[in-house]
């Protein structure tokens, strides 16, 4: 029996009701699967790290600006870090706040520029990078270090001598060592504490002036097209290291990578690994992982703050290399990569392809809220890959729709059926039978047969 349940505009509702299963989360942990993967807050510069079998994320926090740029515009604000867990890159558990800029003893507490950090386990311990704004001025890299992954974390009195620059990333190395990368091309070897430099002399990694990149002594990045690069995150795979990292090209980040035998280079140029964001979001920033036998590329865009790019969001898509170790470039999506359950919400607008279909904001007051996917006539569509139906085929698929004029939608999860979607100005959950079998993974397309502007917000099967 078809069952509706019209949730009133006039409430301020946007989209229908939080399925069951999601409303009996607690409220640190949400289920995404879809970019952006963290949808309560701003999380930039995502740092991936595996520890103990499980995806810890440590990325910095925007909140919205509180101070300016030196030009008066609003500018990055960033207070605090959270750290991030998940096992299957669907459901994320924020562990909260970490390190704040009120617990740096040498930084400044009212600067708003905890910038990109790392996080490294060694011998038992947990050590957590991060740039802050000295008290000396500029900038310097400090260290909390803490027994287990989501903290408590204790940060040191002192930054690390001798690194005067922002956005620190740790390689550890194959050879036994570990070592740091930070700001605009520097490395160099930490001791076995992991709190100092094992040399007092770091080296460039490559130095950028006003226009382009100058080749720099025994340790250049060769044929570096760009004006300036930050960012940078180091790996190792398959005997070669990678030195990945944002730079400026026609005035927007991309992502590109170098490549070496040796940890401290010379690493050699070999292209991008991402291009500039087609809506201009000026920065990107990144980290690389494998993670149950799949290597993953994490990043930012900011479709959470569609008009201000100081405020971003974490992504994820998978990344693959060629035989000869090169990287593929990446294409951002929507559908990200997180395994969806036929029982979790189909977020339709995070689509895997689409065709005459729009995509639009639920609320533009509140952009957390997400999105809506409208079929505005006949023949619109949208497709979401990789939904897992399990062993048991579903009875019901739930729609949470608005049609003023009502409609009629085909759902393909490997066959093929029509729907009626009753007439109904506000937002409502519309419940009716499965007339087929649907087990195991599938690919679920939904297209509009008839009528017009019918709004969907997500598709569930039970």
């Amino acid at each position: 029996m078809k069952k509706i349940a019209i949730l009133a505009a006039i409430f301020g509702l946007a989209g229908c009701a939080q399925p069951q299963d999601e409303q009996n989360l607690p409220e640190n942990v949400m289920v995404t699967g879809t970019n952006p993967i963290i949808s309560n807050q701003f999380a930039a510069d995502p740092t991936a790290r595996v520890f103990n079998g499980k995806l810890y994320m440590f990325p910095s926090h925007d909140i919205p600006s509180v101070i300016t740029h030196h030009d008066g515009s609003a500018w990055f604000s960033m207070a605090d870090y959270h750290v991030f867990s998940s096992e299957d890159l669907t459901t994320w558990t924020d562990h909260g706040v970490i390190v704040t800029q009120e617990d740096v003893p040498w930084g400044r507490s009212d600067a708003y520029s905890m910038w990109a950090p790392d996080c490294v386990e060694r011998n038992g311990k947990y050590y957590f990078y991060f740039p802050d704004a000295s008290k000396n001025g500029g900038f310097a890299v400090g260290v909390a270090i803490a027994d287990k992954p989501e903290g408590p974390y204790e940060v040191q009195p002192e930054p690390i001598k001798g690194i005067n620059g922002i956005d620190p990333c740790v390689l550890q190395a194959s050879d036994g060592n570990a070592y740091i990368f930070w700001g605009n091309g520097r490395c160099a070897k930490l001791a076995e504490n992991m709190i100092e430099l094992a040399e007092d002399n770091p080296k460039e990694v490559v130095k950028w002036g006003p226009r382009e990149f100058e080749m720099v002594g025994v340790s250049c990045l060769k044929g570096l097209p760009s004006r300036q690069a930050e960012g940078p995150f180091a790996f190792e795979y398959n005997g070669n290291y990678y030195l990945t990292y944002p730079y400026v090209r026609n005035n927007t980040e991309v992502i590109g990578y170098a490549m070496s035998k040796n940890p401290m280079g010379p690493y050699e140029y070999k292209g991008i690994i991402m291009a500039e964001h087609e809506n201009g979001c000026w920065t990107n920033h990144h980290s690389i992982v494998n993670f149950k036998g799949q290597w993953y590329f994490f990043y930012h865009h900011n479709p959470y703050s569609p008009h201000f790019d100081k405020n971003r969001s974490a992504q994820i898509e998978k990344l693959y290399f060629n035989e000869d170790g090169t990287i593929q470039e990446i294409k951002p999506t929507k559908r990200g990569v997180g395994p969806i359950k036929a029982t979790q919400k189909v977020q339709l607008d995070r689509y895997s392809c689409i065709d005459g279909a729009a995509i639009e904001y639920l609320d533009t007051t509140d952009y957390f809220k997400g999105w809506k996917t409208v079929f505005e006539k006949a023949g619109d569509k949208v497709c979401f890959n990789e939904v897992d139906f399990g062993r048991k085929a579903p009875a019901e698929v739930t729609f949470c729709v608005a049609a003023p004029k009502g409609g009629k939608v085909a759902v393909t999860a490997g066959e093929t059926a029509q729907f009626d979607i009753p007439a109904s100005a506000q937002w409502a959950e519309v419940t009716l039978p499965m007339p087929y079998k649907a087990k195991k993974m599938q690919d679920v397309k939904v297209e509009l047969v008839e009528g017009e502007d019918v709004e969907i917000d997500w598709i569930r099967f039970e």
